[in-house]
């Protein structure tokens, strides 16, 4: 089995900064916390314009990221998340390209 990497970008509207700060702050010490699967979780916020942020995931395997993307954490998340972005959020699959 292989690692599954990810990334998710979007961009949320600036008066619903500071909840989904809040909400992004609590979704990620769940999963940290609850999600053995989740290899790393991290969520990026961009310095020139704060409502705009990339998460970067890895999960350990196919298993481990249906688990995660089934959860009710990521639909409690989801559901304060996405109306508050500008367009969907972009998800996009990587390759390690530097393999060793």
């Amino acid at each position: 089995m292989s690692e599954i990497h990810q990334l998710a970008r979007y961009q949320v509207r600036r008066e619903a900064l500071d909840r989904c700060l809040a909400a992004i702050h609590e979704f990620v010490a769940y999963v940290r916390a609850n999600e053995p699967g989740a290899l790393r979780y991290d969520v990026w916020q961009e310095r020139s314009d704060p409502t705009r942020f990339v998460n970067i995931f890895i999960f350990r395997d196919e298993n481990a990221d249906r688990l995660h993307s089934q959860s009710a954490e990521v639909k409690k998340f989801a559901s304060i998340l996405y109306p508050e972005c500008l367009a969907p959020v972009e998800f996009i699959d990587y390759d390690l390209a530097d393999k060793k």
